[in-house]
């Protein structure tokens, strides 16, 4: 995943764009880089691996090192960017946030067709910048470029571009996937993944791009280069996982839609008779806490946060690289509240279970200071797809899921051509797959948010929402 921000204006903008980026390190943990213009320096960059320390640290000398009345920033989990670019369409930076999954199909068709060469990483790889930047340059025009590397790529490319005169293009992928927000202070404008971003800055909500649209910012101007699609397939995993607390999308808060999505939760269990007798419900932090605030308002069941993540000196979730070095880091960060455990049933909210590994030492590390019971319900439906759209997730395939290799457990092949029963919690399939669930780590119980209810949360048209990793339909 990733997000970015950049901003233009009629004075120096790196403070902006230094802190409206670093608004986006909840978005990514592995890259982080900024590039400006200047009138006198022209085009300037700098990327930093922010792997073990934050954007800020790896940045905070920036304001000796470049300057601009406009600048980009992305901070991601792919390859370094931004990239500055010479090409027929002149000099620019470029950064984009998505996934291009047939990268080396397109490198392959470059190489063979047109001759293009490409700087290669360790291992021969390329970065993915680069080859958005080299599908974009084929064309006569940017916008031409930005919807002939759209046609081309399986995957997700919301791009800004940084241009030599200063200007800056912003582009929200064809599907809406992905949200950019249009900022406008007295100075200039912005445009953000993340609109609080912006806000704080001092920047008011001006616009918000729809699918496929792309602009032109300038300090006095924004353009419409190309206007929004008609169809919108925007991530709903933005809502029940990703998103900040205090984001917007299309209109709709991140924390409201989690509260609603545990009510939802709390009131599907009370309507199947599953509703748990527990001394508290508690939310795996960070992003299931709302989640189960919501459902312990509904049920009425007391809230409390058995545990607390020691976040001063461990404040990232996924670092380090290393799978052994992650789960020790996971452990050593859950610092449990014994008076809230011990001799205690408890019923705990997650936002997601994908592969199952961390929770699992999670509810381990539980029962080791002294937990009863241990109830678990995932914030949204069973995910049975690996995304394909923006990875969100670490599963480098579908049976990485556990959802895939236990249903593969159960059944073998033939299970997948019952996906739509396991997702039920009222077929004899669905039910199973949940037994198999609980005793494999442990839990009392296990139930997960249905796609209706989901849907219901968030508030949207369900034709505007991807629910690809649940149910497979695009």
């Amino acid at each position: 995943m990733g997000g970015f921000f950049g901003a233009v204006g009629r004075s120096d903008v790196m403070s902006d764009v230094f802190f409206g980026v670093d608004y986006h390190s909840h978005l990514g943990t592995k890259s982080a880089g900024l590039a400006a213009y200047d009138a006198k320096l022209g085009l300037q960059r700098k990327i930093h691996n922010i792997l073990n320390s934050p954007f800020r640290t790896k940045f905070e000398n920036i304001f000796d090192e470049m300057r601009g009345t406009s600048a980009i920033g992305c901070i991601n989990d792919t390859d370094p960017q931004p990239l500055l670019v010479r090409s027929r369409l002149g000099r620019y930076a470029i950064c984009f946030i998505g996934v291009i999954n047939n990268a080396e199909e397109l490198i392959d068709k470059l190489l063979t067709t047109t001759g293009n060469t490409f700087n290669s990483k360790s291992g021969g790889s390329v970065n993915t910048t680069e080859l958005l930047a080299t599908l974009i340059d084929r064309e006569n025009s940017f916008v031409d470029g930005i919807k002939a590397a759209w046609e081309q790529i399986d995957g997700t490319a919301c791009v800004l571009i940084l241009k030599e005169n200063g200007n800056i293009i912003a582009a929200r992928d064809k599907a809406g996937k992905l949200p950019i927000h249009i900022g406008k202070s007295e100075e200039g404008y912005s445009a953000s993944f993340e609109a609080f971003a912006y806000r704080k800055l001092g920047y008011n909500d001006e616009y918000e791009l729809g699918p496929g649209e792309i602009v032109e910012l300038t300090a006095d101007s924004m353009t419409v280069l190309k206007e929004r699609e008609k169809e919108m397939k925007m991530c709903s995993f933005l809502w029940s996982y990703y998103g900040y607390p205090t984001s917007n999308y299309e209109g709709v808060n991140v924390e409201a839609m989690r509260y609603r999505n545990g009510e939802i939760m709390a009131e599907n269990d009370r309507n199947a008779g599953r509703l748990p007798n527990v001394d508290s419900v508690a939310g795996v932090p960070d992003s299931g806490t709302p989640h189960a605030i919501g459902y312990a308002n509904n049920s009425h069941i007391p809230f409390a946060r058995p545990f607390i993540k020691y976040t001063p000196t461990w404040p990232r979730s996924f670092m380090p690289a290393n799978q052994k070095d992650r789960a020790k880091v996971a452990k050593m960060k859950l610092i449990p509240v014994d008076e809230l455990i011990c001799d205690k049933e408890l019923l705990f909210v997650d936002d997601s279970i994908v592969r199952g590994t961390q929770l699992r030492e999670t509810v381990e590390f539980l029962y080791s200071c002294g937990a009863k019971k241990v109830h678990m319900r995932s914030a949204c439906p069973p995910i049975m797809f690996g995304c394909k759209y923006l990875n969100f997730s670490r599963a480098t395939n579908d049976m990485e899921l556990i959802t895939r290799s236990v249903i593969y457990e159960l059944e073998g092949e033939e299970g997948f051509e019952h996906i739509d029963e396991y997702m039920d919690s009222q077929t004899e399939r669905g039910k199973k797959m949940r037994d198999t669930i609980c005793k494999k780590f442990h839990f009392e119980s296990l139930e997960y948010q249905t796609l209706d209810g989901l849907l219901k949360a968030i508030g949207i048209e369900p034709c505007k929402l991807c629910t690809y990793c649940w149910n497979g339909k695009e």
